[in-house]
């Protein structure tokens, strides 16, 4: 599938089983490993990322099964971990292959720290070009070493016996957190990670599933070393990331109304539904339930306007995934202006250059930022090519937007939505109704 064509349409319509939450089920298989016994993982995201995740934890002697067929009658597939402890990860025996996730590099990097071994972590070329300082930064004040070219993968860990510390990420992360928590999990003493801006919080939400003591105060979280975790039987809601590419696709296409099914609910990631709403959407939660820790339910979303939005700074944090679907929205009539947003130029592409020249291939019109764009939907787009520029999320906004255009758009390379979303295009052309 190296290039596909999407057609305009009228409107979306239809009720969707969303594949399990991509951050959730990273971060139940590190547990899982970290743990004693046997742990079970209903519902592991499907995407190419997460299975990075699974084959680097097998190539450190831990034994996973799965995930195989969906359960019968469902999309939900199960993931099996036979946990071998803290500090129990043995040497492997080639470098770690994180393919193409970030997940994957940082918080097992958290991890292979408080470990008596050196271990190198890679993956494919848009990995080896993040930047990883980050996490190079607090692992190294704890007592590991972790070197890399200039900053980047390949990331040399030589593992060591770690020391708690105090640590404010100079740009707020939930995956820098995590990988200093994880590590924190291994050293003597207390970790501590305060955070300027609220991130996803799904990891101090798991960690007290497998039986870790958290501390929390206002913009801190604290964990003592040495604590022995648990193993767990768990189930991963729907991933609201990838929910909303469906949600906003009924936002931006009058006559349109969408319903997804078992989606994650954590309220660190429900500002997407806010900023929908506030464009002019109607949405409604709907059979709610928490299932450790973790807020789920189904979401019914409807055309109802598409209003100018403006995202600055303390916005982001919170909305960093969804800024470029957003954008798509804006295409349909509406627009959007993004400050602060810097960090999308470090991710799986330089996304604030890669979503303008995508979009301009549409045809739209945006203005790029150091930190961030301005997109001005006010005339229907004509409909021309855009570069997913292998960024999984640049491929499924250029697709929203194209459904809006006058003629036929091709996506080019858009393979990489395998990293998240597999069938996410059969998924789309189930949903469009054209007349």
């Amino acid at each position: 599938m190296p290039s596909v064509v999407v057609h305009p349409v009228t409107r979306v319509r239809g009720r969707i089983p969303i594949p399990g939450d991509k951050s959730i089920s990273h971060r139940y298989a590190l547990l899982a490993a970290l743990a004693g016994g046997r742990s079970t993982l209903t519902g592991y995201a499907p995407g190419a990322d997460c299975a990075s995740t699974l084959r680097c934890l097998q190539a450190l002697g831990v034994r996973v099964e799965g995930p195989g067929a969906p359960e019968r009658g469902t999309d939900r597939r199960i993931v099996t971990i036979d946990g071998r402890g803290i500090g129990g990860l043995k040497s492997p025996p080639a470098p770690l292959d994180a393919g193409n996730s970030g997940t994957t590099l940082r918080l097992l990097s958290g991890a292979l720290a408080g470990h008596p071994f050196t271990s190198v972590i890679t993956g494919d070329g848009s990995l080896r070009r993040r930047p990883m300082r980050r996490i190079i930064e607090p692992l190294t004040r704890m007592g590991a070493r972790v070197t890399g070219e200039q900053d980047r993968p390949p990331l040399a860990i030589a593992g060591a016996q770690l020391e708690g510390i105090h640590f404010t990420p100079a740009v707020p992360s939930a995956q820098v957190k995590s990988a200093v928590l994880v590590a924190g999990l291994h050293a003597n003493g207390d970790t501590t990670v305060r955070e300027t801006a609220a991130t996803r919080d799904h990891t101090e939400r798991a960690l007290p599933v497998f039986g870790v003591e958290l501390r929390r105060a206002a913009g801190s979280i604290t964990l003592r070393g040495g604590q022995r975790l648990q193993a767990a039987e768990l189930a991963v809601p729907g991933d609201l990331s990838s929910a909303a590419f469906w949600a906003t696709a009924a936002a931006a296409l009058p006559g349109s109304d969408i319903t997804l099914d078992d989606v994650g609910l954590n309220p660190s990631r429900t500002g997407i539904l806010t900023w929908l709403e506030r464009a002019g959407a109607g949405i409604d939660l709907l059979r709610v339930t928490e299932d450790a820790g973790e807020r789920r339910g189904s979401i019914r979303v409807r055309h109802g306007g598409n209003a100018g939005l403006a995202v600055g700074p303390a916005d982001v944090p919170g909305l960093i995934d969804e800024l470029p679907v957003l954008a798509a929205l804006a295409t349909h009539g509406g627009e959007l202006h993004v400050t602060g947003a810097g960090e999308l130029r470090h991710k799986e592409s330089d996304r604030i250059a890669a979503l303008a020249d995508g979009l301009r291939g549409l045809g739209g019109y945006v203005a790029e930022m150091e930190d961030g764009f301005h997109v001005v939907g006010r005339r229907r787009m004509q409909g021309g090519e855009a570069d997913a520029a292998g960024d999984h999320r640049l491929a499924m906004a250029f697709a929203i937007a194209a459904l809006g255009a006058r003629q036929p758009s091709r996506i080019r390379n858009a393979e990489v939505v395998d990293v998240s979303y597999p069938g996410f295009f059969d998924v789309l052309e189930s949903i469009c109704i054209r007349a």
